[in-house]
């Protein structure tokens, strides 16, 4: 099984729940959208188990971007990597975890992922005249900043379902669950990505304490709760 999953924001140990509760296994694949770190109490820990899972791709999001800012800026006023490594371990709450292979693995991070299925970017893909550019000719800043392609009528009809998070869907819904957008024709209930065009995936794990992921291969979607042990699944369409 493949899913996909964004925004999860240093919550490690509500992110492990996830795998557990979906019986994730070396057969499955997990694609990570971007913000990582940030918010959560645990941003390196989560980083350091995402780079070890060979079967876990990850791309960056804005809060890694900005990290990277600040890391090349420190490399641009001394030659004292220590005092470098000092400085980027105060930026995180568990910044005595991070070492420079945790570094480079971050410097190394794509901005989108594409597969037979589906294109995967952090914040959006630039839109002209209702249809998608291609994603790789957007620049960094589009691709973890924009936050248009988020609305309703941002509805691209000529790619593959596009995955994105940054915002988070309660400012849409007022609902902590992901939100799939069908194509025009497309059946309800549809266990097709194909028949999406669209699908939000940022659940606003540092407002609500739900985090969920979507399983690729039968479009569902499942989620933890800080707040409650219950597990469950379900999706918004439009």
């Amino acid at each position: 099984m493949d899913y996909c999953i964004s925004d999860i924001h240093g919550y490690y140990d509500l992110f492990r729940r996830l795998l557990d509760k979906i019986r994730f296994s070396n057969k499955d694949k997990l694609y990570v959208l971007g913000d990582i770190i940030d918010k959560g109490p645990d941003s390196i820990r989560l980083a350091k188990l995402l780079f070890s899972m060979p079967n876990v791709y990850c791309i960056a999001g804005n809060h890694e971007y900005d990290f990277l800012k600040y890391y090349r800026a420190l490399m641009r006023q001394t030659e004292d990597y220590d005092l470098v490594l000092e400085k980027l371990r105060g930026y995180f709450t568990d910044g005595k975890l991070l070492d420079w292979e945790t570094v480079d693995k971050f410097d190394f991070l794509p901005f989108y992922v594409e597969t037979d299925d589906f294109i995967g970017v952090h914040a959006g893909i630039p839109v002209k005249d209702g249809e998608l550019l291609p994603v790789s000719q957007a620049m960094c800043e589009q691709l973890v900043y924009d936050r248009r392609f988020k609305d309703k009528d941002i509805l691209p009809q000529n790619s593959k379902c596009v995955f994105y998070g940054h915002t988070p869907v309660r400012y849409l819904t007022g609902r902590d669950e992901i939100l799939l957008y069908l194509r025009k024709g497309a059946a309800q209930g549809s266990r097709n990505i194909a028949d999406y065009c669209k699908a939000h995936l940022d659940t606003g794990v540092a407002l609500s304490g739900v985090l969920g992921c979507f399983a690729i291969d039968n479009c569902q979607s499942f989620y933890v709760s800080e707040r409650y042990s219950c597990f469950y699944a379900s999706n918004m369409v439009q």
